[in-house]
């Protein structure tokens, strides 16, 4: 059983538990927001990390991104992040590795710290690809799925998933001018492959098989904004929205199925519009966790974005997005390095 499971059968978990003391949360009232779906706690069964709440009168919580690429592939500096984020007080990390052995990658960072460990699936899916000499458009559903399973029997405790990326939402994308179109990679690749293929994205498509991998291993769900917008002309417009709905959809189907929902949100937004945009989330969402990346409120700040971010992400938290995914200034230059690393989750703390 998942932690919404037996949230709905008010089973008080461990973790549940334990996250209740940290909040200073009355634990019968942390049980109905969790079975509500208004809190998650991503928490593999394969695995123990400490327990955190993310949603509704839960503290804001931080998430780090790191991992190795082709430009630099080095295990022992992507470890020594690791270690920053839990010193100066992350709460989540996500490997986004695209190089090297990135089963051993993952095995290694969910042994070495204690703190949740997200993914991207179809960045490995991607890797591998490339490995064979190929690109996104000889990928096949299935090598997605039997990588999702995979990671969740590893370990992995929260997963992004870019599945409102459908047919539907992309008519909506081509009938709108874009000034950056899309800026998110996940999405990129799974419109590449729908608009190469014409066939529905298969995390849409076979949304059912998602959800049961999701509920063998608790794997809480974090739905990808692959439309998100990457400039500011471009935000809450209809390939945000159209996406969004779609989004709207799964999380119910998510939470009747028992499984952890969380749904990502936009990049550059307005600062007149990031308390619209956070509201639009929980309406069309039924009030699901959110995830959000910045926002920026402006396009002009690389090598500053961390700064811009921590504008953006607090204004956002306090209209009540519940995870920040911190930003680096190496944001839109290059891939950070250990200050980097250190300046992004100091200034989102």
């Amino acid at each position: 059983m998942t932690q919404l499971a037996h949230a709905k059968e008010a089973l008080l978990t461990p973790q549940m538990e334990a996250v209740a003391k940290d909040e200073h949360l009355d634990a019968q009232e942390l049980i109905r927001l969790v079975a509500k779906g208004e809190v998650v706690i991503p928490h593999n069964k394969n695995r123990s990390a400490k327990a955190i709440g993310i949603g509704t009168r839960m503290s804001t919580k931080i998430n780090a991104n790191i991992g190795t690429s082709d430009i630099e592939c080095d295990l022992a500096k992507e470890l020594e992040k690791l270690a920053l984020c839990t010193k100066f007080g992350a709460h989540a990390v996500m490997d986004l590795s695209t190089a090297g052995d990135l089963k051993e990658i993952r095995r290694i960072m969910l042994d070495d710290s204690a703190l949740i460990l997200g993914t991207v699936p179809i960045y490995a899916v991607a890797a591998e690809l490339d490995r064979q000499g190929k690109d996104i458009r000889s990928f096949e559903p299935e090598m997605l799925f039997t990588e999702i399973e995979a990671q969740a029997e590893q370990g992995v405790d929260f997963m992004t998933v870019h599945a409102g990326i459908t047919q539907w939402s992309v008519q909506a994308h081509d009938m709108k001018d874009r000034l950056l179109g899309i800026v998110s990679r996940g999405g990129s690749l799974l419109k590449r492959w729908m608009l190469f293929t014409g066939q529905e994205n298969p995390l849409y498509q076979d949304y059912d098989r998602l959800l049961d991998t999701c509920y063998k291993h608790d794997v809480t769900l974090s739905l990808g904004d692959g439309f998100r917008p990457g400039a500011i002309r471009d935000a809450t417009d209809a390939t945000q929205v159209s996406e969004l709905i779609v989004l709207g959809e799964l999380v119910k189907r998510a939470r009747a199925r028992g499984v952890q929902v969380m749904v990502e949100g936009p990049g550059h937004v307005p600062y007149q519009n990031i308390v619209a945009n956070v509201q639009l989330e929980k309406r069309l969402c039924d009030n699901a966790p959110f995830y959000v990346l910045g926002p920026l409120p402006t396009d002009f700040a690389s090598g500053y974005d961390h700064i811009s971010g921590a504008i953006g992400g607090a204004l956002a938290a306090s209209a009540g997005a519940d995870f920040l995914c911190y930003l680096t200034p190496a944001e839109h230059l290059c891939l950070p390095d250990l200050n980097d690393v250190k300046q992004g989750i100091m200034l989102r703390a």
